[in-house]
């Protein structure tokens, strides 16, 4: 036994985790500060190495997850990373923006294919883009932010190699793919809210005509910008859906989006410095350091025993497991402005108490993906805000009634696929 008994030592550390939160300290050093100060506290000296070395022990099946989804997610960080060094980010959007004339389309879609790059604070990426293009719709400036930030956030419950998304079904000891055919539905209703809201009372849009041979180049333009991702994307499902057990260990993420890079890498002729420019960025490296510490708290809770920390009924009634994967995850991301941080705390706490499943897994990540998507901590919604000089307060009039429409339907999903 530690010097403390396990929940006061719990206690002491999530006090830790709040403090460095506050201070907006690296996640990824938060979350591994807070796993190691509870080790300390809780565990037996010689039990502290065990748990660090375990996290990622390639002999067990836990391990090999863990050393796969955070190769995983410094992989789709550094292919972030290099769309925006090479252009191919720009000549993506570009190519979108003259296919799609109609404005409330290209208003609704660029930020979304945008958001295919998940980088903090990257919807001032398609900030300008979309300035550009709802002037022609005559939106104020706080419709405006709403209209880039919401559309930006309709493609990640859906996006295969979204590293939160891998590190939910991680966690959860689901399949990517099975979380995304939850969440489908959602994704439906989110775009049609966003649309309604952004759009509604506005001038009806022109269309454009359009030069068929420029029309043409554009679309190349599109399928060969769009070409490492959509590779990606289709290499992932498809490795998902051949083997369960291939997808468990978390190979089939890892796997795609190396591919991905290689096709990056080949189709833009990328030099060895243009390569090298993000690896000397911390941004990537934060990110994968909070992958490992996802799972290093969890394994240290584990450890510990929390399902034993808590009442045994806790979790038994319909409501209670409602309240357990809806209200944590949600609040702890509001808190920390990361969906990451609420499914890597709110995965942790909850292991053991919940017998996690597909529709589990997706309640636990939508509710921690709307409460980040709300939260004023949010990079984007800071970003967006500032750059359509609107306050925050004026943007939560569209943003409100979206998250409770969206909600609802998450919940209305999981009751009837549970």
């Amino acid at each position: 036994m530690g010097l403390v008994e396990p929940l006061p030592a719990i206690v002491a550390s999530f006090c830790v985790l709040g403090v460095l939160l506050y201070k907006r300290v690296n996640l990824g050093i938060t979350l591994n500060v807070t796993a190691l100060v509870l080790a300390s506290l809780a565990l037996d000296l010689v039990q502290i190495p065990q748990a660090v070395y375990g996290t990622t022990d390639p002999q067990t099946s836990d391990g090999r997850l863990a050393i796969s989804v955070v190769f995983a997610t410094f992989g789709v960080m550094l292919l972030s990373q290099l769309y925006k060094e090479t252009g191919f980010i720009s000549r993506l959007s570009s190519s979108l923006g003259n296919l799609i004339k109609n404005p409330k389309v290209v208003l609704s879609a660029l930020p979304a294919v945008i958001g295919f790059l998940p980088v903090a604070g990257g919807a001032l990426m398609s900030a300008p883009l979309v300035d550009a293009e709802a002037d022609k719709l005559e939106l104020s400036a706080d419709r405006k932010a709403y209209v880039n930030l919401w559309s930006r956030h309709t493609i990640f419950p859906v996006y295969p190699i979204s590293q939160v998304l891998i590190m939910t079904a991680a966690l959860t000891g689901t399949t990517v793919l099975s979380i995304i055919l939850r969440q489908i539905p959602v994704v439906a209703v989110m775009v049609a809210v966003g649309y309604f809201v952004g759009f509604r009372g506005t001038a009806k849009a022109r269309l454009e005509s359009s030069n068929n041979r420029n029309r043409s180049a554009d679309l190349k333009e599109f399928a060969f910008s769009f070409s490492p991702i959509l590779v990606t994307i289709v290499v992932a499902i498809s490795l998902g859906a051949v083997s369960f057990a291939f997808s468990k260990q978390g190979f089939d993420a890892l796997i795609a989006t190396f591919v991905g890079l290689g096709v990056l890498i080949v189709l833009s002729k990328m030099s060895f410095e243009t390569f090298a420019r993000p690896l000397k960025g911390r941004g990537i490296y934060g990110v994968t350091a909070a992958a490992y510490g996802a799972f290093l708290l969890r394994n240290v809770l584990n450890t510990l025993g929390i399902a034993q920390l808590f009442p045994t009924g806790m979790a038994n009634d319909s409501t209670g497991l409602l309240l357990l994967l809806t209200l944590a995850p949600a609040v702890l991301a509001f808190l920390t402005g990361s969906p990451l941080g609420g499914i890597a705390i709110g995965a942790s706490i909850l292991t053991g108490l919940v017998a996690f499943s597909p529709s589990t897994a997706s309640l636990l990540y939508m509710s921690a993906y709307l409460g980040y998507t709300v939260a004023p901590t949010h990079l984007c919604f800071t970003f967006t805000a500032e750059y359509f000089k609107t306050p925050i307060a004026r943007v939560y009039k569209y943003l409100i009634p979206s998250f409770v429409v969206t909600f609802a339907a998450t919940l209305l999903v999981y009751l009837l696929l549970a």
